[in-house]
């Protein structure tokens, strides 16, 4: 049951939603537009407002239905296992020939359903600083790094607390490119079209 649980956590996560929506809807592929990440960021800049909030609440849902999902199978270590997986086939989608996303909203639908505190919070701080500094990058990475912390000021189980610290890093090492960028000061700011 836990291997039937971790594939299909990592078939749900591997799904490219912003790919499809860009290939299928608008007729490019989002690899080739933007940053080329397959993201909600990306798609936001590359296809507008709707389509990308489409994006982000599609990538969002995938990390709560493999919480639930892990839940249902096996409880709380399983749904993290359940919801690491799903990060990473989002990351590395079996559908993209192992391309994806930086992971940033999976990780915070499985928060989400782990623990609405912490992700209330973390979503606040994210807010604020992409607002102040308007780069959505440099937002996510705080807000990530910040994430097993309001785990562990909420009193959140150990299992979702270790996942929140393995996915904050996984965040960061997918967004090595947009942190190159950043120091060279030549990352995209929210709002820019390309």
């Amino acid at each position: 049951m836990w291997l039937l649980a971790l594939v299909l956590a990592y078939l749900i996560g591997s799904v490219p939603t912003a790919y499809v929506v860009g290939r299928y809807v608008y007729g490019f592929d989002i690899r080739r537009r933007g940053s080329g990440n397959v993201g909600a960021t990306n798609a936001l800049r590359t296809m507008g407002t709707f389509p990308g909030l489409l994006v982000l609440a599609a990538d969002t849902f995938k990390g709560m239905l493999a919480v639930w999902l892990g839940q249902a199978f096996g409880g709380p270590w399983l749904a993290a296992f359940t919801a690491m997986v799903a990060i990473i086939g989002h990351s590395w989608s079996i559908f993209l020939k192992f391309e994806g996303g930086r992971g940033v909203a999976t990780t915070a639908g499985a928060v989400l359903v782990m623990a609405p505190s912490a992700i209330f919070w973390a979503v606040v701080i994210w807010f604020i600083i992409v607002v102040f500094t308007r780069y959505v990058s440099l937002g996510s990475i705080i807000a990530a790094a910040l994430a097993p912390f309001l785990m562990l000021f909420f009193h959140r189980p150990w299992p979702y607390t270790l996942f929140t610290f393995a996915g904050t890093a996984l965040i960061i090492y997918r967004h090595r490119p947009n942190i190159k960028r950043l120091l060279a000061g030549t990352e995209h700011k929210l709002g820019e079209r390309s």
